[in-house]
């Protein structure tokens, strides 16, 4: 009896050993789970960051502010970053070792800046009157190497990519407020007018979609530019001074506009659609906007642009006091009236465009690797990314005003029309001042007459007019002009054009254009 009572208790005990382990299991998951919501791991890493902080502060007491090339995901150049570049130029000139030189307004002076690796000191002049150092480095880091894929969704990868560029200020860190509050503003306004001291005015031009490169955010630019140097100016413009008038005041309300448009509501930019015959003097216009603005042009190649994106980070690359402009937009893209029964269209011509609108002339600038719509265009005319930035004129021209689709060229995208139309005889004693410096002549009045029988355009007028030789006078050139009106006239009475042609030529080509539209109808 008392062997078994005995046997009984240690089985007993070593139940109730098994089942205080067990519940000693138990609680540690739940207190563990409970534990792992309260994050305690990264509370004790905070805690020991914190004081680790501290300690490094004791031996090292600098703090830094670092200014990266680019802001918004690589979207956009940072003007922080510009302006400290040109705050610094002065004192890199006076105390940097290897410098980078550019080309500067003056064209015999240069813009010097750090290159990487280079350090600057600067002194802030205290509340005290005492004075704080401070220094700036510059530093650049190589984009990985990697095979990923694009980076929204811009360009096609695999090409030579540009290094991450930045500046980084060093201070003490009793010297905080002052530097962020005081110092860093100051030199932004200061590297501000630095760049207006120093600005050249620029022509830029998009690069084919498929050169940028994509890989982790490190995308080049999409555009490349020269010196602007066009010598036109609305002083040496062949056009009626009453419209040349209305054109220049109706820029200055514009250009003093930023009040007006904040008031309303509106983005600070305008849309001009030019239109006219080739010769008219549309892309001079543009260039004599630019010289009374003192604006760059961006000047966009439609079909280098792969994608309704690509064109968008191409607007947002683009500066404040700057006119976008998109040459020949009738020859570029499919962007005509005829977007309605684009497949029925097709079918009944074999020669038709696969996606509607006319069929591509042998000669027009079709890409066929361009995707660009006719709804990524206007919403990079006056969508939600139009009004990324501001002060920016948009302006389009047109051979064939009639063929683009009215939503293109509606007012609240292109604003304003201006027709750039065959010489008239304002135009041409304007140009006869010009070129001859001449007031009045005997075959003014031959001139006149032939101009109101003859459509003849100002760069053909301004060819006649300008001297071939020494013996070349004013005599001369406008002879050499009516003999040309008169050979223009006649021709016009044989149902030629201008230059000889046969007009129903020129009809039944453009007729081509609007052939599906026709259909449709």
């Amino acid at each position: 009896m008392e062997a078994t009572s005995s046997s009984s208790s240690s089985l007993l005990n070593g139940l109730n050993s098994g089942v205080v382990l067990s519940l000693i299991a138990v609680l540690w998951t739940v207190v563990w789970q409970n534990l792992q919501r309260l994050q305690l791991q990264t509370l004790v890493g905070r805690h020991m960051n914190r004081h680790a902080r501290r300690l490094a502060a004791l031996v090292d007491p600098y703090l830094s502010v670092t200014i990266h090339e680019y802001e918004g995901g690589r979207m956009k150049r940072s003007a922080a970053y510009e302006e400290v570049k040109a705050y610094l130029s002065a004192s890199s000139a006076r105390d940097v070792r290897h410098l980078r030189a550019e080309g500067a307004k003056d064209a015999d002076k240069l813009v010097l800046s750090m290159v990487d690796g280079e350090e600057v000191s600067d002194v802030v002049a205290a509340d005290d009157s005492t004075d704080v150092t401070v220094w700036w480095c510059a530093y650049s880091t190589p984009p990985p190497r990697t095979d990923g894929g694009g980076y929204y969704g811009w360009g096609g990868g695999g090409r030579a990519q540009e290094n991450r560029r930045y500046y980084r200020l060093f201070f003490l860190d009793r010297h905080r407020e002052l530097v962020i509050n005081t110092y860093l503003p100051s030199i932004r306004r200061q590297g501000r007018a630095v760049m207006v001291q120093n600005r050249q005015r620029k022509l830029f031009t998009n690069i084919s979609t498929h050169n940028w490169s994509d890989v982790d955010g490190l995308v080049r630019s999409a555009w490349s530019h020269v010196v602007f140097e066009h010598p036109k100016t609305f002083d040496t413009l062949a056009m009626d001074p009453a419209k040349k008038k209305e054109i220049m005041d109706d820029l200055d309300m514009f250009k003093n506009g930023k009040d007006y448009y904040a008031r309303v509501g509106k983005a600070w930019k305008r849309g001009y659609l030019l239109h006219g015959p080739p010769g008219t003097g549309k892309s001079a216009m543009i260039a004599a906007m630019a010289n009374y603005l003192d604006y760059d042009i961006y000047d966009i190649e439609l079909t280098s642009v792969h994608s309704n994106t690509d064109l968008r980070k191409l607007f947002i690359e683009t500066t404040s006091k700057s006119i976008i402009v998109i040459e020949d937009i009738d020859c570029s893209l499919d962007l005509t009236g005829a977007r309605k029964k684009k497949k029925e269209a097709a079918d009944d011509d074999d020669g038709g465009s696969k996606d509607g609108g006319a069929p591509p002339k042998p000669d027009m600038k079709k890409d066929a690797s361009s995707k660009v719509t006719l709804s990524g265009l206007l919403n990079f005319i006056d969508g939600l990314w139009s009004a990324c930035g501001g002060e920016r004129l948009i302006v389009f021209t047109t051979n064939h005003v009639k063929k683009l689709d009215p939503a293109l060229i509606r007012r609240g995208r292109m604003d304003k029309h201006i027709e750039m139309s065959y010489c008239c005889f304002e135009a041409f004693k304007f140009l006869a001042k010009t070129y001859l410096d001449v007031d009045s002549h005997r075959l003014f009045a031959a001139v006149d007459e032939l101009l109101s029988e003859v459509d003849m355009t100002p760069a053909d007028v301004a060819e006649n007019l300008t001297p071939k030789s020494l013996d070349d006078n004013a005599d001369t050139c406008l002879a050499a002009l009516v003999k040309e009106l008169e050979k223009a006239k006649e021709n016009k009475s044989k149902g030629k054009n201008a230059h000889g042609e046969d007009k129903d030529e020129d009809e039944d080509e453009e007729d081509d254009d609007v052939e599906v539209v026709e259909k449709d109808k």
